[in-house]
């Protein structure tokens, strides 16, 4: 869950995958062996239909609210952005070229031919508003902090738009490939008002797939765009239908039976099933994310870093991963995850080597809860029948609290509101702590170590590190991604240490295609790149 990013399916099961892309082996102890497909094989021709499967319902189709799985997986294929992250995590032009003629400056050149699903052509003031409409207080945009550093945004050519920036903001280009940069017509922005992005009102796009229909409580079903501009990710297939199955087994039922075709971010609870299935193929990609606790109070219980070391040393990882994430998992060392770096691997690896091996160590902890003086004191944590992972954390964390002299205390919250945790600060009031699965939206570990600078929409505990601050600043001035890599990763080193926080475990992305299917990508980026055009028909 970035901010509202929670998904319902956080680990993996293994699977002996093999991909046209090739695949590289990971596990780790005490977790299962498993593969990363890089893609899936290529499809053998065109399909009428394909009905695919969400967790959830969208709350939203507004691009400006769109922060979590299901809205995101929709939109990826009817909206697009200035910038695209490609399925191997790079970051290439999207609908526009990008140039920095000065360190506060992001001057975009629009790409010519492009049309919204009405036929008009994409302008200049199509990519002003688009930006803009982040802004605005009263649209409330759950990626405002991608523009925090933003000083205005203007046509200042006949297919020109120029961002002039308040200081350096290296990141503000690369979230131009994530929802922060979409473009929606700005005549269609006018017309639909308040309804915009809601099934009555809509959205009006340019990219390989059209909204055909919204059955609230259903289905959304999208439609081939035959006036879509890019020849090499033209549709393959008529229309998506993209259904809302809420419950595990009743999603991988719909799976296994044929009912669905596919989907992404599968219940661990199935995996088993999934992997033994003769009905399709499971797949694991390349992924940005970790499972990690959020600490949403530093003035309470939490505000000493003595009880937060306590009670990370206190979890069992592993326990937590053999019961919610179906033995399948990686311990985590920090809360951004390692497929986060792809913009410097090298030294994300001697980064990472660097910091401590989570160990479980309960009477250590006991007695960083006793010099901390919080021996017997409370934490409220959130819990939800949303996903089975949630609850299994959650009572884990007590256990662990139980053992070392602290009180957690579970709240339940509806599975519909708690996404609002990561979106609305009202809903966290009363919360200590929060479980939460956080990908990256892009390739770049700066995206996650950004968000914990002083004042930051998702700075959710309200962390302060002067010293931190400025080296958030730093990197984000530093245009070589090498460089801007070794800062953060001592941004990663200050936030481990102080544990902000507290990193569990890391995920692949999964993915499942019964035989009648595929071509659509393994990895996290499908979450912003159109997934959907190149599937097709198996064979």
């Amino acid at each position: 869950m970035r901010a509202a990013r929670f998904t319902a399916a956080t680990a993996l099961i293994a699977l002996a995958a093999t991909a046209c892309g090739g695949a590289s082996k990971t596990g780790t102890a005490g977790s299962a062996a498993f593969q990363i497909s890089k893609d899936t094989p290529r499809a053998g021709g065109p399909l009428a239909s394909v009905t695919w499967s969400l967790y959830a319902e969208p709350q939203s189709l507004d691009y400006a609210h769109a922060y979590d799985y299901p809205p995101n997986t929709v939109l990826a294929n009817v909206c697009e952005q200035l910038q695209r992250i490609t399925p191997d995590l790079k970051i290439v032009p999207g609908l526009a070229t990008a140039a920095s003629p000065d360190a506060e400056r992001w001057v975009y050149t629009i790409r010519s031919g492009v049309r919204f699903h009405d036929g008009s052509a994409l302008t200049a003031e199509d990519v002003v508003a688009s930006l803009r409409r982040h802004m605005d207080p009263k649209v409330g945009s759950y990626w405002i902090s991608s523009f925090q550093n933003v000083a205005s945004i203007d046509k200042t050519g006949p297919m020109q738009v120029t961002v002039r920036l308040k200081k350096p903001d290296q990141l503000f280009n690369e979230e131009m490939g994530t929802s922060a940069g979409t473009i929606e017509s700005a005549r269609f922005l006018a017309k639909a008002g308040a309804e915009y992005g809601t099934p009555d009102g809509g959205v009006d796009c340019t990219g390989p797939y059209a909204l055909e229909s919204w059955q609230k409580g259903q289905a959304i079903t999208l439609k081939k765009f035959e006036g879509y501009w890019d020849p090499s990710l033209a549709p393959k297939t008529g229309t998506i239908k993209n259904v809302f199955i809420q419950d595990p087994a009743a999603r991988v039922n719909a799976l296994l039976s044929g009912q669905v075709d596919g989907g992404y971010l599968l219940p661990p609870s199935g995996f088993a099933k999934l992997r033994a299935s003769s009905a399709g193929k499971l797949y694991f990609g390349p992924n940005t994310t970790a499972v990690s606790l959020i600490p949403t109070n530093l003035k309470g219980t939490l505000g000493d870093v003595r009880v937060r070391r306590a009670l990370s040393m206190a979890l069992d990882r592993a326990g937590i991963i053999k019961a919610g994430a179906a033995g399948v998992g990686t311990p985590a060392r920090a809360p951004a995850a390692t497929g986060a770096w792809a913009i410097a691997p090298a030294v994300a690896k001697t980064a990472y080597a660097g910091l401590p091996r989570p160990a479980r160590d309960v009477a250590a902890a006991k007695k960083l809860v006793r010099d901390a003086g919080a021996t017997g004191r409370k934490i409220v944590m959130a819990t939800s029948t949303l996903a089975p992972e949630i609850a299994v954390i959650a009572n884990a964390v007590q256990s662990a609290g139980r053992e070392i002299g602290l009180e957690v205390r579970l709240r339940t919250v509806a599975p519909d509101a708690y996404t609002a945790l990561f979106s609305d600060p009202k809903a966290r009031a009363g919360l200590d702590l929060v479980m939460t699965t956080w990908y990256d939206s892009t390739p770049d570990p700066l995206e996650f170590y950004g968000i914990l600078q002083t004042g930051n929409f998702s700075n959710y505990g309200g962390y302060s590190n002067p010293r931190y601050d400025r080296l958030v600043d730093q990197a984000n001035a530093e245009p070589d991604p090498q460089k801007r890599a070794a800062v953060v990763a001592e941004l990663q080193r200050i936030a481990v240490g102080d544990l902000v926080w507290i990193p569990l475990y890391e995920v692949p992305h999964s993915l499942f295609l019964n035989k009648r299917v595929t071509g659509a990508p393994t990895s996290i980026a499908q979450l912003e790149y159109p997934w959907a055009a190149p599937l097709g028909a198996a064979g």
